[in-house]
């Protein structure tokens, strides 16, 4: 028996995404487990083969207990829509470490938000946007999200147009008058069409962007927290 750490798939996902990406042409490592973790060794043997240095992948596995795992994308068609990221804390911060937190907050994210505290519970929101301090039975974590809210309109208005326009036109064709009065479900249909688009384009840069400043989150709180506390 042995008490070494085991990395399950998601994990596995994000240290060879993290080990990768500090290799230059690098190709990224295969991301499954079998339903039953994989040890450091294993992932640095899986390493060697494709190309990838033990040391990275050794980096990469250490610095997942400060930035914590992402939360699995929110998507519509395809498109993320939301976001978000958990880590575990050692311990809950102090009146001033949850301060310094929001405030590492409020210029990261360019937003004042709203600060609430209830016992062990404390939370920032803006809108769609939250940071929470929640007590779990081993301690302490960091829960961090977010749901680009005008996308799901966005994306809805979209698919309706497409596939309303698309719809009409079969009437038309149908009944013979597709030729004559195309131009209204047509149009429904490019808008809708450009609508998804506008979604596919602008949603993945978005979701990165909110992912990176939730990863530098996270690590800041990890690292401010590691200490004993100073009260």
């Amino acid at each position: 028996m042995t008490d070494e750490r085991t990395y399950d798939d998601d994990e596995i996902r994000e240290i060879f995404g993290k080990a990768a990406s500090q290799e230059a042409g690098a190709p990224l490592a295969p991301a499954a487990s079998g339903g039953h973790g994989l040890t450091l060794n294993e992932l640095q043997a899986i390493g060697r083969e494709v190309g990838i240095e033990p040391a990275r992948v050794a980096e990469a596995a250490a610095a997942l207990d400060h930035v914590g795992m992402r939360v699995a994308r929110q998507t519509m068609i395809g498109a993320p829509t939301g976001v978000g990221r958990v880590v575990d804390l050692p311990r809950a911060p102090t009146d001033r470490e949850w301060e310094i937190l929001v405030a590492e907050l409020r210029r990261t994210f360019d937003a004042k938000g709203k600060v609430e505290s209830y016992g062990d519970l404390r939370s920032w929101t803006n809108s769609r946007l939250h940071a929470h301090i929640e007590p779990t039975p081993s301690g302490y974590r960091l829960r961090m999200g977010t749901v680009k809210g005008n996308a799901q309109v966005l994306g809805g208005l979209g698919l309706a147009g497409l596939v309303g326009g698309l719809i009409w036109m079969v009437v038309l064709a149908i009944s013979g008058g597709l030729t004559e009065e195309m131009t209204r479900p047509l149009t429904y249909a490019l808008l809708g069409a450009g609508a998804l688009i506008a979604n596919a384009l602008r949603l993945p840069p978005w979701a990165r962007e909110r992912e990176r400043q939730m990863e530098h989150i996270a690590e800041r709180a990890s690292v401010m927290l590691a200490s004993e506390s100073p009260e």
